[in-house]
């Protein structure tokens, strides 16, 4: 059910439809220099016709950002900045401010709560992503990781999808999720990974501290993060032989994030 009385901060429309922002930065330092700070970046939008080496350079950094790229007419880039001078390329920093996993770490300690951790190994589609953050929130967990590379990062796509979930839900950005699970066992983090090879979710304790980690829409979690998980958790499906073979990952997400839910109040 949509909140109606929380305030909300102002959404801006996709990029394409955008007009000027203050969010918006243009020009080759700039953006340069904006994608190497580290700060989050959304969207970098590279005009039409650009010499191919100058864009691959900036779509090499967006990669390593985590931005999403889009070519658009540079007349497009006129209309957005205002301006001439914008050298065909214009970048959008982040809707929301990223924390960092010791920081979800301590708003689950502030709660007198275990930690309750929802990890992205790889979600690409926006729509996906904030669905999952949606069903985070409303299933309390803590926060939810993204990897700097290889996912979806915070976009405005992501923020309308969640039906604001995103901007009240904490989202850390890490370079290597393998290493946060690592980080967080050593903390006493019990991790989990959604796979159709696992344990039926009924059968699993998910009580105390816990993270889940989800896969991305075609391959699901990697290999090598799926054997630095402690447990594997598995839906059960009636439909088999149909061609229909698994449920889709913000779905399969509502399901187990509710079932943590669940079990972790009847331990309370």
């Amino acid at each position: 059910m949509e909140e109606r009385n929380m305030p909300r901060r102002p959404r801006r429309e996709k990029a394409d439809d955008q007009p000027r922002n203050e969010s918006l930065v243009y020009g080759k330092n700039p953006v340069t220099e904006l994608l190497k700070s580290g700060s989050g970046v959304d969207t970098v939008l590279l005009a039409e016709g650009m010499a191919p080496a100058v864009a691959a350079y900036y779509t090499a950094m967006a990669k390593e950002a985590g931005a999403t790229v889009k070519r658009v007419h540079p007349n497009k880039l006129r209309l957005m900045t205002g301006t001439e001078s914008h050298q065909g390329v214009a970048a959008f920093a982040s809707e929301i401010e990223y924390a960092t996993v010791e920081d979800l770490l301590a708003a689950a300690k502030e709660k007198g709560e275990p930690p309750f951790l929802v990890l992205s190994d790889g979600i690409e589609d926006p729509h996906n992503l904030g669905a999952v953050m949606r069903s985070a929130l409303l299933c309390g967990a803590h926060g939810i990781v993204i990897p700097k590379r290889g996912g979806a990062s915070v976009t405005p796509t992501v923020i309308k999808s969640s039906a604001g979930a995103a901007e009240r839900l904490p989202v850390a950005r890490v370079a290597n999720i393998g290493e946060t699970i690592r980080r967080l066992k050593e903390q006493g983090v019990f991790v989990y990974c959604a796979d159709m090879d696992g344990v039926s979710l009924r059968k699993n304790n998910l009580t105390g501290p816990i993270a889940l980690v989800l896969g991305s829409e075609g391959s699901g979690v990697s290999q090598l993060v799926k054997k630095l998980c402690d447990g594997v958790v598995s839906l059960d499906m009636t439909a088999q032989g149909t061609g229909v073979d698994s449920f889709n990952v913000s779905v399969a997400a509502g399901i187990i994030l509710y079932e943590i839910q669940s079990q972790r109040a009847a331990q309370s």
